[in-house]
């Protein structure tokens, strides 16, 4: 299933949840301690997103946006399973 995401790096902590609309409709909202520094923050949305949708992180993948705060991420899993999480985040 694709999410897209709008990732806030250097926040005070790592959390998921809300929604903005972004450039392509509805987005996640992800906040990551990690600074916007040598894939840091990328690294960090994976984790928080796999943290998450209880995903390991190799089933979380980014597939467009790394350079930018935009994001498309690819989650491997059952989507009937993942959408009421998703739905649940972006009411968070």
């Amino acid at each position: 299933m694709r999410v897209q995401v709008r990732v806030r790096p250097g926040a005070r902590r790592d959390e998921v949840g809300g929604c903005r609309d972004g450039p392509r409709g509805p987005a996640l909202l992800v906040a990551v301690r990690a600074r916007a520094v040598e894939g840091q923050a990328n690294a960090a949305v994976v984790a928080a997103l796999a943290s998450a949708f209880a995903l390991r992180r190799g089933e979380v993948a980014i597939i467009a946006g790394h350079r930018g705060r935009d994001k498309i991420v690819e989650l491997a899993g059952e989507e009937g399973a993942l959408r009421p999480r998703l739905a649940e985040l972006l009411a968070g």
